[in-house]
């Protein structure tokens, strides 16, 4: 396969460039410009020859708009198509603290958890870093405006995809990239605890959030498998560890499903699970109500049996919050726009 060069950190890209036979600080102005998000075809200040080499011999693998859905609050989902014919979901939200990107990292997902269309069909492959860039840059040259914060919580799990997602952080970090701050930056995952514990030694201060969508172990195995093989016990052990060596919030996500997991006895369980496994961490638990995905089945409850299962959350002293439901008029849930294209 040719080499990916909007996947290359900037010394990378630099000794690429002097390998095809061009001047090192070509090399610089060719990765500002590739992370600016334009295309190659546009670039004005390297050579004919250079463009014509870089495209008989790099790939950039990048993604293209198959379709869009637009919502009444303004928050819009991408259908992107990849190069290779796979098709991934991305979705652009504003917010009072700035605009915000949820990118994928996987085509499809293998953690099989009940309430989601990410994983109905599987893990297709891996993303490479320029392909969840590109989600980036798709969206803001579309809608022509910045991106400030990114949120890594759209169709697979990032730590079963860990160099690709490591190296795109660091991309997005970078100086004469985004140059965004991993502070504006948000990583979500099932809970596989290698992945949270190899990642808080890398010195990057990515808001954490876990999916945790149950107070016991018997609940959260039924909906979620990878709690058979990291526990409940395992995973909040891990939570604290990147919290110490971080120092940063670590949150944790609730899917509230009716009959399931949302009653007032389930809110006493988590208060009390969490106040005992992470007692002097900094918490939030984000309460989500499930989104309602045709082939799983699973109801959410009523705005009022939420309501209390937040109030008796902050009674015990975890602060909670509801996630504001963004986009609920179009198809809101990650996986719902691919599966019907598949």
């Amino acid at each position: 396969m040719r080499p990916d060069v909007l996947s290359m950190y900037k010394d990378e890209l630099t000794e690429y460039v002097v390998s095809i036979g061009e001047e090192r600080y070509r090399g610089r102005q060719l990765y500002k410009w590739l992370h600016s998000g334009y295309p190659l075809d546009l670039m004005s200040n390297i050579p004919k020859k250079m463009k014509e080499k870089l495209v008989q011999r790099a790939l950039i693998p990048t993604v293209a708009i198959e379709r869009k859905q637009v919502s009444s609050d303004g928050t819009v989902k991408y259908l992107f198509r990849c190069y290779d014919g796979e098709y991934i979901e991305s979705v652009f939200m504003r917010h009072d603290y700035g605009n915000t990107v949820c990118v994928s990292s996987q085509v499809g997902c293998r953690m099989g958890c009940k309430f989601c269309a990410s994983t109905i069909d599987g893990r297709r492959r891996n993303l490479a870093a320029s392909e969840m860039l590109s989600q980036i840059y798709e969206a803001q040259n579309d809608i022509g405006e910045k991106v400030s914060n990114v949120v890594i919580m759209g169709m697979g799990e990032p730590f079963d995809n860990y160099d690709n997602v490591v190296r795109f952080i660091r991309l997005l970090n970078s100086e004469d990239g985004m140059n965004l701050s991993c502070r504006r930056i948000s990583l979500s995952t099932c809970g596989l605890v290698p992945g949270i514990q190899r990642f808080a030694g890398e010195g990057l201060p990515v808001t954490l959030s876990v999916s945790l969508h149950a107070p016991t172990d018997e609940q959260r195995s039924a909906i979620m498998p990878v709690n058979k093989t990291y526990c409940i016990a395992e995973l909040l052990a891990a939570c604290r560890e990147y919290y110490e060596k971080t120092g940063r919030r670590i949150s944790f996500e609730y899917a509230l499903i009716d009959g399931q997991n949302n009653s007032e006895q389930d809110a006493q369980t988590l208060a009390d699970l969490l106040k005992k496994g992470l007692s002097d961490t900094v918490i939030h638990v984000n309460l989500i109500p499930v989104n309602e995905v045709a082939e799983r089945g699973f109801k959410r409850g009523s705005k009022v049996k939420t309501e209390h299962f937040a109030a008796v959350l902050e009674r015990n002293g975890v602060n909670a919050t509801v996630r504001k439901r963004m986009g609920a008029d179009i198809d809101a849930a990650c996986g719902q726009l691919r599966a019907r294209k598949i």
